[in-house]
């Protein structure tokens, strides 16, 4: 804003009134604006009233001094008015085309305020100020390229003008030229090294730079100018977030809050670092704070719903992942996440809708053709499943889930070329306890080379049942060469494996692992099918275990209690850790109730863990003998098993072993996430052959159903004496 009168000459009828004005700048040098404006105010009445020879432009320096102080006292339509008359009365008055446009962005009228700053430019083309305001003008109205020009201009009238490097370098960031918005930056600061905005800022385009070492140094020398600025303390949390030191960024993050409690930010940056700390509850009471003062805040909602999953809240989290959308229609990871809730909610169509809704937004995002894989796979359209799964890989070759997903996919529509190859990518997988093994052992991960003349470790990083179902490989292992086969596995399979053909030696883990160094090779049982190219018309013969006998004779008056008939053995629950437990197991025993109407049959639980609670205190008209809870091993589980004459159980470790003793085993297979190895539709089974019998459950098909399937089953079976044995008497 300026108050020079103007240098150009005056009539001599005007001196009074340059005189007058000399004294109105006077007072506003010292702040008195009203009283400026009263001096001036019978000039601005007498200016209508001029001679003829004494034109309006004569009236400018008084306009202006008018216009300066109305704009003091904040009656800005008086200083536009002012401002219009006198730039009417002046046209060139440079000066004034500065403190209208001032006037005008202030307002946010910021079109007419660009007409303003252009007019300025043109008057004073050499002047940097006049190019430095059009910047900041075109700036607010989003024409950043123009506005970057201009700053341009201004310094190269003014090569050391700090506020256009500060400017320019605001622009720069915004147009991602990140490397010259550093610079931009830095020169600022040479002239500006107190400028707290241009370090905070400079901390900013490094972060994005991925040098966050030296944005933590930026964020601190804005700081050490400024020590309550709650922006640079936020920003200076989410670096440390970033660099993993996630105590002293919460403290940061506390810090700029007790500056600023409605600070919507950095409640959002703690709740994210709170997250990080495994603190989830007070991760949702930040996101909660942080849209209670923005209640539109998509981020904190996107952020509350990711919280509340890991909560296992998932309506909660369907609502915060919805309002999310609902603030930021675009945001794709929000519509991605609700597809995921959803799924695990069992609304598979409606995932399916919400991951075709991201993708309407970002077609490449790999992770929503996964989930469509996920979901259509579940709803068994399994053609589209593939080509979700595919197209997630083609986006991302190394996408470990999506092959995994694939592989399983396939293994399960019987297409074992492919999918066992594709099986092998979870060593790949950070999260899959398979990746861990490669660094245990100190010995190469055979890769189907020749084995003749070597030594081999078969290490156990898999379920009971899946050892149980693939030991079927030792021996054909054997087969090809190797001299020495040690087994590496858990306690419960060690008496069990001991007999194995083709296993020298079964040994712990840790025993294992330090002598690993010693063996030429190592693999996993889960891997031989991938290497011997076993197809669903190869599948060899499953070991045929035989019961110890010492065992066998124990059990054999543990069951002499049971009246005459058919000895049943059931297991109605599986391992509660196991993925898919809440599908593959009954809710209890007294699911099986209907079994018990069927005569001349008694019943064995081989229950062991959950569940076994149900064998001690059975329903009082579902008498069972209780087994399970004295079976030590498999090796028990074996000779227990070899005395019965069928087992009924849910998907778990004791149906391979049933069936690799060659006993009638039934399995309940879940409606949802059928395991591969079940393969798809067919109630048989490549792996054991005229053995075991699928009782599938059909889509909304609940477990009554399915029991009373079991039951009929059961009766005509009985009826037929087909199972296994002659009925004891």
């Amino acid at each position: 804003m300026t108050f020079t009168p103007t240098r150009d000459p005056v009539p001599a009828d005007l001196d009074p009134l340059r005189h007058l004005n000399q004294q109105a700048v006077a007072l506003c040098s010292t702040g008195q604006f009203a009283d400026a404006l009263s001096l001036v105010a019978p000039l601005l009445d007498a200016r209508h009233n001029a001679s003829a020879n004494a034109s309006l432009e004569g009236f400018a320096d008084t306009l202006n001094i008018a216009g300066s102080c109305s704009f003091a006292l904040n009656r800005f339509d008086d200083a536009e008015a002012y401002w219009r008359e006198c730039l009417r009365a002046k046209p060139d008055y440079a000066e004034v085309c500065s403190s209208l446009g001032m006037l005008l962005k202030s307002l946010g009228r910021l079109s007419a305020a660009k007409a303003m700053y252009r007019q300025w430019v043109a008057l004073r083309p050499a002047q940097p100020e006049a190019h430095l305001g059009l910047g900041g003008v075109l700036y607010g109205l989003g024409y950043k390229e123009e506005a970057e020009a201009s700053y341009r201009e201004a310094l190269a009238l003014r090569p050391d003008y700090a506020e256009a490097h500060y400017n320019r370098a605001m622009v720069l960031h915004d147009l991602r030229r990140l490397n010259e918005a550093e610079a931009a930056y830095r020169q600022a600061l040479r002239q500006l090294p107190g400028h707290a905005e241009a370090h905070n800022n400079l901390g900013n385009v490094l972060v994005e730079l991925g040098r966050l070492d030296e944005a933590d140094g930026a964020y601190r020398q804005a700081l050490t100018i400024r020590p309550q600025y709650p922006e640079a303390l936020n920003n200076l949390g989410a670096v440390l977030k970033a660099a993993r030191r996630f105590a002293e960024a919460e403290l940061a993050c506390r810090l700029a809050l007790a500056i600023r409690p409605d600070y919507a930010e950095a409640h959002l940056n703690l709740g994210a670092t709170l997250a990080e700390l495994q603190r989830p509850q007070e991760a949702e009471a930040a996101y909660r704070d942080a849209l209670a003062h923005r209640p539109d805040y998509a981020e904190a909602y996107y952020n509350l719903g990711v919280v509340l999953s890991k909560l296992e809240r998932l309506n909660d989290a369907e609502i915060a992942y919805r309002e999310a959308i609902r603030c930021r229609p675009d945001l794709v990871q929000a519509h991605n996440n609700l597809g995921c809730v959803l799924r695990l909610l069992d609304r598979l169509p409606d995932a399916v809708g919400a991951f075709a809704q991201a993708l309407s937004l970002y077609p490449d995002l790999a992770e929503a053709h996964y989930n469509v894989g996920a979901s259509l796979a579940q709803l068994e359209r399994l053609p589209e499943a593939e080509s979700a799964y595919r197209r997630a890989i083609a986006l991302r070759a190394d996408y470990g889930d999506a092959r995994f997903g694939l592989a399983v996919l396939l293994l399960g529509m019987g297409r074992f070329e492919e999918g066992w190859r594709l099986y092998e990518c979870r060593y790949d997988q950070p999260d899959f306890v398979h990746h861990a093994t490669r660094a245990a052992l100190h010995c190469p991960h055979w890769q189907g080379d020749a084995l003749a003349g070597k030594s081999l470790l078969v290490w156990q990083e898999d379920g009971l049942g899946d050892m149980i179902q693939f030991s079927r490989y030792f021996a054909l292992l054997k087969a090809h060469g190797a001299t020495h086969i040690a087994f590496a596995c858990v306690p419960a399979l060690r008496r069990l494996m001991s007999g194995v053909d083709g296993i020298d030696a079964v040994l712990d883990h840790d025993a294992a692992r330090a002598s690993s160094s010693r063996y030429d090779c190592w693999t996993s049982l889960l891997s031989v099918p991938t290497h011997l190219g076993t197809t669903v018309d190869t599948i060899p013969a499953p070991v045929r275990f035989a019961a110890q006998a010492p065992l066998d004779d124990a059990w054999r008056a543990a069951l002499d209690a049971l009246p005459a008939g058919r000895r049943i053995g059931l297991v109605w629950k599986g391992n509660p850790k196991h993925h898919n437990d809440a599908n593959r197991s009954l809710p209890s025993l007294a699911a099986l109730a209907p079994l018990w109407s069927v005569p001349g049959v008694s019943f064995v639980s081989l229950q062991k863990g959950e569940g076994e609670d149900d064998a001690r205190c059975p329903p009082a008209n579902q008498p069972v003998l209780d087994l399970g809870s004295r079976v030590t091993d498999f090796a028990d589980t074996a000779a227990l098993v070899a005395q019965l004459d069928l087992l009924i159980c849910v998907d778990t470790s004791t149906a391979h072993l049933a069936a690799s003793l060659g006993k009638p085993c039934w399995v309940m297979l879940p409606e949802k996430d059928v395991d591969w190895r079940w393969l798809r539709e067919r109630a048989d089974s490549p792996w054991y052959p005229q053995t075991v019998r699928l009782f599938r459950r059909k889509p909304g098909e609940s477990w009554t159903v399915s029991v009373e399937r079991v039951r009929q089953a059961l009766v005509d079976c009985v009826a037929a004496d087909v199972l296994d044995g002659d009925a004891r008497r």
